[in-house]
């Protein structure tokens, strides 16, 4: 496995991999690399012939008062969780590899990015849109995995991939969780013991909701309503939102009669979380 931090290397490997007649697929991550992001390099590494992954924490996609510089980071365990998974290649940037001085150029969306996190995180997806338009740019991948966990993103890259004429193939790839049910997430590095304890009730919430809908019940405000009422009973959790809305447009429904996605973003003391289900 190689590690580089320059465009033009990437894309010689990438270059003589297709030479050979190399399948490519490509992981975009922002490092602290855990069991989730292991699923999707090791799943890219069943369908592909190569994978490229990338570690870059992302700064256009972090507002000013977001955790830009406390942001986890540890490129020797990320190498290695990398390595035991099957990467060909890690591409490790710095912030002025992929954005020189003068750049000016973004890609943006007027739908899909308004709502759920897209309400406290204005910029996000902005950011996240120009990053991996980057990225697919610079790989040029057969494939590329994201993880459900960020359903909202999931979705946005997918719409924009298919209004830009990418050809690329998205592959969404299930949430990973921890023995007890919290999503596993880079951010769960800043909870203590205590907070730790109290992100259990996302999982659970949830999974009432989850319940509900699949007994049958058709009204979305009910299902919100039982997550809510369950969050609230934490004392350390505060919500950003609970939704339920459209899995394809990402617009709030009232009745539940297709595909939903139920998101949540919960604060745990200062640290924020995010969880979902998808009912297909």
């Amino acid at each position: 496995m190689e590690i580089t931090g320059k465009i033009s290397e990437v894309r010689e490997q990438v270059k003589e991999w297709r030479r050979q007649g190399l399948s490519v697929g490509l992981v975009p991550t922002m490092g602290y690399l855990h069991e989730g992001h292991k699923s999707l390099i090791t799943r890219a590494v069943a369908e592909n012939d190569r994978v490229v992954v990338s570690v870059f924490v992302n700064p256009m996609q972090f507002g000013p008062t977001e955790d830009l510089e406390s942001y986890p980071r540890d490129m020797d365990r990320d190498a290695a969780l990398c390595e035991e998974a099957g990467a060909s290649l890690i591409f490790h940037p710095e912030p002025s590899e992929m954005y020189h001085e003068d750049f000016s150029s973004f890609v943006d969306m007027n739908t899909l990015t308004g709502g759920l996190c897209g309400k406290t995180r204005p910029i996000h997806f902005r950011g996240v849109c120009t990053v991996v338009s980057k990225l697919f740019n610079i790989v040029v991948p057969d494939r590329a995995y994201f993880g459900q966990k960020d359903a909202q993103q999931l979705a946005v890259i997918r719409h924009m991939v298919s209004d830009l004429n990418f050809g690329i193939e998205i592959v969404g790839c299930p949430i990973i969780r921890e023995e007890d049910g919290l999503a596993k997430s880079s951010r769960n590095t800043y909870l203590n013991e205590e907070e730790r304890k109290a992100a259990l009730i996302l999982n659970k919430a949830l999974t009432e909701g989850r319940k509900l809908v699949e007994s049958g019940e058709k009204d979305a405000d009910a299902v919100r309503r039982v997550i809510t009422d369950k969050i609230n009973t934490e004392p350390l959790a505060k919500i950003d939102y609970v939704e339920v809305v459209d899995w394809n447009t990402l617009e709030t429904v009232e009745k539940i009669d297709g595909p939903i996605l139920a998101a949540i973003a919960v604060y745990i003391g200062k640290t924020r979380l995010i969880d979902n289900f998808i009912v297909e």
